[in-house]
């Protein structure tokens, strides 16, 4: 059944991509100088109506039931005395902007409409014009959009004019706009009827400045929760998204860094592994299944660390997202967004060095390869290496990722993406408990030691991906995405590991496991038709689609003798390594998938909104020997639901509620011989999200999920299983991101998470490994928004993890600690210069344990120096 459904999907798919190649391409891109027709001038900014109070404020809020206005293009002009910003909108006649100001700050915000581009919702020109640093676009709240403008030494003077295609602003900088000679006026587009001239009266300028920074750390919109970018407060689900912004501020070299940002999400990997696997909502990650998708696609090797310097942001989505994605952990899905081609020039540098011989460095490069912009290119390259604080541990990381997006009509994009990604290090095994989190009578083993066999201790991880995405407009309403990657997998390895450590607590014995062959492949592809429509007053936003996926792994090894060690006086050689005790031949494992799924986002009204949407997918699994013969097979079938309502009694607050499912295939049987069924999750949760202001947002949310047909050894035989086992976890969660004030920005968590075994032969009761009761994060910027040290700016954080157990078992746990954080940076202009410190009070933690033979401890104290340039 499978195989004809995977034939009947790649036709579709095919026919899908054919058409939208082949669709009739609409009028060509207006070229950068193009002048719309039919402009005239309308008014200076500071002539629109003061708004004083509350009930102004609201007689001037568009209609609720009115659509957003489109804003589908940002483009710059040179004029004789500055420069013409043009938001090109078909529905020009609806956009009516307003003006506020702080302190030394006007800004234009434009109401009820949105920023759709081609390539990213935001629009960023650095150096637009001598006296203009930059001109930035980007959308706020739910419908609204905000245009600023920053003068390099004054504030410029800004008029408005208004055409048939959109709104222009013109930009005069304040160092043309004084000198002592007539000032000249923004050279108006060319039309049939001469534009009408301002009067006497409409002659003073508006002066616009800004800080020339994103809008804090808030992200008001996110695509991982719906396959559909849609504001965060109209989902009913717990999102939270760590912008580029955090990763610079923080300077971040690992995912696992990033995420400590967020509210529920741990690592089960120490921060020197060269795998990325959490635990979310107190539900472990699996390697081959894990929780992390890129650019909204499954990919069966993101457990090996991932390039945070091609990393636009990180999107996590809390709870099961099998609705969209298919099988996987129900604690939540993180969305690693990379860096898309830019129709604006930018092109960037940055060099890093720190302690422990620690040396990275990248470059960023994006633009237009042709005239009319039809062409954009991104190019990320970026080192990394590091000694480390472990004995004999060295790492070295390196990648790059080029990207092109060819516009190829008007209503349709192509966007190719590659990747190449080396890692080299040995491995982290970690310490054992004794000595480290439990006494020790021979002592406290030192931090940086290192028990593995640094001569024959390596591994080597190479990834490749290559893909595409298309995208193609019917019209305004409707749209099919198409997209596709194949990612190709290799790691020759030979890591030791510990068997046990004897009742005199420093003898440890060994053994090495060799692989001798290890790789894989995994390819997905995904088709989905999105549209926009409404029957009678309620309106729809449809999401219908399918994916194949297969992802494949082979493996051969073998067992290697090694003479133990002694962990308090450790002596290292290649005459301790022995010969090999076992070998294993090559085995492959094949898993194939198809899924269809559908979902409707239903609006009844301004504030109330529900969702609905389920996916059906067939699963299989196959197990082959060395000469490609299936040694076996399973087949699953698994449909998961979910649904959630969002009410808004005022815009800034949405209280929401949803229920969720999730599966992952089980494969094998029990001593009866019958199959196992799929592991099956359901999550309840309520929340609330607030708009504190249109720069800080919050989200708090309780949650109760259950993992059932969990695997447990089975009482009658100890080597096989039986599917009784449960896992429950609840708790609550605070997220909060945004902007306090101009230039104090915030990104802050707090969980309380109750994670336990509640069925199990062995470990009912149980409270679940590597999952802290408490843990909470601060991180807080200020960056002095004016006078003669503007662009200094200071960082500080905090990272709190309480008590938790190391293993499943309870036998031992990892005690609490506290991680200070903090950061000196200095920005002018285009330079940007950093020192920042992890762990400023040096203080000896233990961030995770696999097992009382495998206990890691966090980083001592860290510094970190970079400069970066962008021009």
């Amino acid at each position: 059944m499978l195989n004809k459904l995977q034939y009947l999907s790649w036709v579709l798919s095919v026919l899908s991509v054919c058409f939208a190649v082949s669709a009739k391409a609409e009028s060509q891109q207006s070229s950068l100088n193009h002048k719309p027709n039919n402009v005239s001038k309308i008014t200076h900014l500071n002539e629109f109506p003061k708004i004083t109070t509350v009930k102004e404020l609201l007689s001037q809020s568009p209609t609720p039931s009115q659509s957003p206005s489109l804003v589908t293009g940002v483009r710059i002009n040179q004029t004789q005395g500055g420069i013409e910003v043009i938001l090109d909108s078909k529905e020009a006649e609806k956009l009516q902007p307003t003006s506020r100001s702080e302190g030394n700050s006007f800004i234009i915000d434009i109401p009820n409409a949105q920023l759709r581009l081609e390539n990213e919702n935001i629009f960023r020109q650095s150096k637009a014009i001598a006296g203009i640093t930059v001109v930035e676009v980007i959308n706020t709240q739910a419908n609204g959009i905000r245009l600023t403008v920053t003068g390099e030494a004054a504030l410029p003077k800004v008029e408005l004019f208004d055409s048939d295609e959109g709104l222009i602003f013109g930009v005069t900088p304040a160092t043309t706009a004084t000198q002592p000679q007539e000032t000249p006026q923004p050279e108006k587009p060319t039309s049939e009827t001469p534009p009408q001239q301002p009067s006497a009266d409409n002659q003073e300028p508006i002066e616009l400045v800004v800080t020339g920074e994103q809008d804090g750390y808030r992200v008001p919109e996110a695509s991982t929760a719906t396959k559909i970018e849609v504001p965060i407060r109209d989902i009913p689900f717990s999102v939270k998204v760590v912008p580029r912004q955090v990763l610079e501020d923080q300077k971040v070299q690992r995912v696992t860094d990033a995420l400590r940002n967020v509210a529920g999400v741990g690592a089960d990997q120490s921060s020197r592994s060269a795998f990325d696997v959490y635990t979310i909502r107190g539900i472990p990650g699996r390697y081959f299944n894990n929780n992390i998708i890129i650019n909204g696609l499954r990919d069966g090797y993101t457990f090996t660390a991932v390039d945070v310097a091609n990393v636009e942001q990180i999107e996590v989505l809390k709870g099961p997202g099998a609705a969209l994605f298919g099988q996987g952990q129900l604690g939540g899905t993180i969305n690693v967004t990379t860096k898309q081609p830019l129709s604006t020039p930018a092109y960037s540098v940055e060099a890093s060095f720190g302690n422990f011989n620690t040396y990275s460095g990248s470059i960023d490069l994006t633009g237009p390869l042709d005239e009319n912009k039809n062409i954009l290119y991104r190019f990320n390259a970026y080192g990394f290496s590091s000694d480390t604080f472990v004995d004999f541990f060295n790492t070295t990381r390196y990648s790059f990722a080029p990207a092109l997006s060819i516009r190829l009509g008007e209503s349709t994009k192509l966007t190719l993406e590659g990747q190449h990604t080396v890692i080299e290090q040995p491995n982290d095994r970690g310490l054992p408990a004794r000595g480290t989190v439990l006494p020790n009578r021979n002592g406290e083993i030192p931090i940086n030691r290192f028990l593995n066999e640094p001569s024959v201790d390596f591994t080597k991880i190479e990834v490749n991906r290559i893909g595409y995405q298309l995208d193609h407009r019917f019209s305004d309403s409707w749209q099919v995405r198409n997209a596709f990657r194949a990612t190709f997998y290799n790691q020759p390895q030979s890591s030791g590991f510990a068997n046990a450590l004897l009742e005199d607590e420093r003898t440890l014995e060994r053994g090495i496991f060799e692989v001798n062959e290890q790789y894989g492949s995994s390819y997905i592809l995904d088709t989905n038709v999105v549209g926009t429509f409404k029957t009678g007053s309620i309106e729809h936003k449809l999401l219908i689609g399918f994916d194949l996926y297969k992802f494949t792994y082979s493996n051969s090894s073998a067992s290697v003798d090694i003479a133990p060690i002694d962990i308090f006086n450790p002596v290292y050689g290649r005459n301790l390594v022995g010969a090999r005790t076992a070998e294993f031949p090559l085995s492959s494992t094949i898993n194939e998938a198809l899924g269809i799924y559908i979902q409707n986002q239903i609006s009844f009204s301004n504030n109330l909104k529900l969702l609905l949407g389920g996916r059906f997918d067939i699963v299989n699994e196959k197990q082959e020997n060395d000469v490609g013969e299936a040694t076996a097979f399973q087949e699953d079938e698994a449909f998961s639901p979910r649904i959630g309502i969002v009410y808004q009694p005022i815009p800034p607050i949405s209280l929401y509620a949803s229920y969720g499912r999730s599966f992952q295939q089980s494969v094998g049987s029990g001593l009866d011989r019958r199959l196992f069924e799929p592991e099956r999750g359901t999550q309840y949760e309520i929340g609330v999200k607030a708009d504190l202001s249109d720069r800080l947002s919050a989200t708090l949310a309780y949650y109760n999920l259950t993992r059932s047909n969990v695997l447990v050894t089975d009482p009658a035989d100890p080597n096989f299983s039986i599917q009784t086992g449960e896992q429950k976890s609840q708790g609550v969660e605070v997220d909060i991101a945004g902007e306090i004030l101009t230039g104090w920005k915030i990104i802050a968590s707090s969980a309380y998470t109750n994670a336990e075994v509640t069925k199990d032969i062995a470990f009912s009761g149980n409270a679940i490994n590597n999952v802290p009761e408490f843990s909470a994060s601060l991180w807080t910027t200020y960056e002095i928004p004016k006078g003669d040290l503007q662009g200094l700016g200071f960082g500080f954080g905090l990272f709190y993890v309480g008590e938790r157990q190391g293993d499943l078992g309870n036998t031992f746990s990892l005690p609490s600690y506290v991680r200070t954080d903090a950061a000196l940076f200095y920005k002018r202009n285009n330079f940007r210069a950093s020192v920042n410190i992890k762990n400023l009070f040096d203080t000896r933690y233990f961030e995770t344990a696999e097992s009382d033979l495998r206990v890691f401890p966090g980083d001592p104290l860290t510094v970190l120096g970079s400069v970066s340039w962008t021009f």
